[in-house]
Protein backbone atom coordinates (compact mmCIF):
# COMPACT_ATOMS: atom_id res chain seq x y z
CA UNK A 1 0.00 0.00 0.00
CA UNK A 2 1.50 3.64 -0.91
CA UNK A 3 0.73 6.09 1.04
CA UNK A 4 1.58 9.76 0.07
CA UNK A 5 1.93 12.79 1.97
CA UNK A 6 0.64 16.08 1.05
CA UNK A 7 1.97 19.35 2.39
CA UNK A 8 -0.16 21.97 3.88
CA UNK A 9 0.02 25.12 3.40
CA UNK A 10 -1.75 26.61 6.57
CA UNK A 11 -1.92 30.54 6.63
CA UNK A 12 -1.06 32.46 10.49
CA UNK A 13 -4.42 32.26 12.39
CA UNK A 14 -5.62 29.34 10.60
CA UNK A 15 -7.20 26.94 13.78
CA UNK A 16 -5.57 23.96 12.10
CA UNK A 17 -1.97 25.32 12.22
CA UNK A 18 0.25 23.68 14.69
CA UNK A 19 -2.51 23.11 16.51
CA UNK A 20 -4.00 26.64 17.01
CA UNK A 21 -3.77 30.18 17.01
CA UNK A 22 0.05 31.55 16.99
CA UNK A 23 0.08 34.89 19.17
CA UNK A 24 2.66 37.48 17.84
CA UNK A 25 4.36 40.49 18.69
CA UNK A 26 5.54 42.77 16.03
CA UNK A 27 8.75 45.37 16.06
CA UNK A 28 6.94 48.85 16.89
CA UNK A 29 3.71 47.17 18.33
CA UNK A 30 4.51 47.25 22.49
CA UNK A 31 6.02 50.62 24.27
CA UNK A 32 8.67 49.57 26.51
CA UNK A 33 8.26 50.57 30.61
CA UNK A 34 11.06 52.24 32.20
CA UNK A 35 11.26 50.35 35.12
CA UNK A 36 14.49 51.68 36.42
CA UNK A 37 17.59 54.02 35.11
CA UNK A 38 18.51 52.11 31.89
CA UNK A 39 16.08 49.47 31.62
CA UNK A 40 13.98 49.24 29.46
CA UNK A 41 10.70 46.37 29.77
CA UNK A 42 8.59 45.53 26.76
CA UNK A 43 6.09 43.26 27.71
CA UNK A 44 5.56 40.58 24.89
CA UNK A 45 3.26 37.98 26.04
CA UNK A 46 0.89 36.86 29.21
CA UNK A 47 -1.54 34.04 30.17
CA UNK A 48 -2.37 32.24 32.91
CA UNK A 49 0.44 34.31 35.07
CA UNK A 50 2.78 33.48 32.86
CA UNK A 51 4.89 36.28 30.81
CA UNK A 52 7.46 36.44 28.06
CA UNK A 53 9.37 39.64 28.19
CA UNK A 54 12.05 41.70 26.28
CA UNK A 55 15.03 43.82 28.62
CA UNK A 56 17.20 46.14 26.78
CA UNK A 57 20.24 47.61 29.55
CA UNK A 58 21.68 50.50 29.01
CA UNK A 59 25.34 50.73 29.07
CA UNK A 60 26.64 51.24 32.86
CA UNK A 61 23.06 50.45 34.46
CA UNK A 62 23.03 48.95 37.11
CA UNK A 63 19.28 47.82 38.89
CA UNK A 64 18.60 49.89 41.94
CA UNK A 65 18.32 46.64 44.28
CA UNK A 66 17.99 43.05 44.47
CA UNK A 67 15.18 41.47 41.98
CA UNK A 68 13.38 38.68 44.04
CA UNK A 69 12.32 36.08 42.06
CA UNK A 70 8.68 35.71 43.37
CA UNK A 71 6.36 33.75 42.83
CA UNK A 72 8.44 31.43 40.71
CA UNK A 73 11.78 31.11 38.54
CA UNK A 74 12.76 33.51 35.80
CA UNK A 75 14.61 32.31 33.07
CA UNK A 76 17.02 34.44 31.47
CA UNK A 77 18.02 34.15 27.50
CA UNK A 78 21.02 36.70 26.63
CA UNK A 79 20.24 37.53 22.97
CA UNK A 80 22.92 40.46 22.47
CA UNK A 81 25.94 42.53 24.51
CA UNK A 82 26.83 41.13 28.01
CA UNK A 83 24.96 40.56 31.12
CA UNK A 84 26.10 40.98 34.46
CA UNK A 85 23.93 39.34 37.46
CA UNK A 86 26.03 41.23 40.24
CA UNK A 87 28.29 37.99 40.39
CA UNK A 88 29.32 36.91 36.77
CA UNK A 89 29.31 38.36 33.09
CA UNK A 90 27.34 36.52 30.53
CA UNK A 91 27.64 36.73 27.33
CA UNK A 92 25.13 36.90 24.22
CA UNK A 93 23.83 33.03 23.85
CA UNK A 94 23.70 32.32 27.37
CA UNK A 95 20.52 30.72 29.06
CA UNK A 96 20.60 31.07 32.76
CA UNK A 97 18.10 29.69 35.16
CA UNK A 98 17.33 31.82 38.16
CA UNK A 99 15.26 29.23 40.64
CA UNK A 100 11.93 30.99 43.02
CA UNK A 101 13.26 32.42 46.11
CA UNK A 102 16.68 33.59 44.52
CA UNK A 103 17.42 36.98 43.57
CA UNK A 104 20.81 38.68 41.65
CA UNK A 105 21.30 42.58 41.21
CA UNK A 106 21.46 42.88 37.18
CA UNK A 107 23.36 45.15 35.47
CA UNK A 108 25.44 45.65 32.31
CA UNK A 109 29.08 47.38 31.79
CA UNK A 110 28.29 47.48 27.78
CA UNK A 111 24.56 46.94 27.44
CA UNK A 112 22.77 44.05 26.39
CA UNK A 113 19.40 42.63 25.48
CA UNK A 114 17.80 40.22 27.54
CA UNK A 115 14.91 37.76 26.94
CA UNK A 116 13.01 36.53 29.69
CA UNK A 117 10.30 34.21 30.59
CA UNK A 118 8.97 33.38 33.76
CA UNK A 119 6.41 30.08 33.35
CA UNK A 120 4.92 30.45 36.89
CA UNK A 121 4.59 34.38 37.29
Amino acid sequence: MNTVLQEQHLLPGDPDAVGGRFECVLPGEVEPRLVAPGFRVFDLWAKDGRRAQLVKIAPGAIYPGRDLHEPGPEEVYVVAGTFDDGEREYPAGSFIHCPRGSWHRPGSASGCVLFLFYPDG
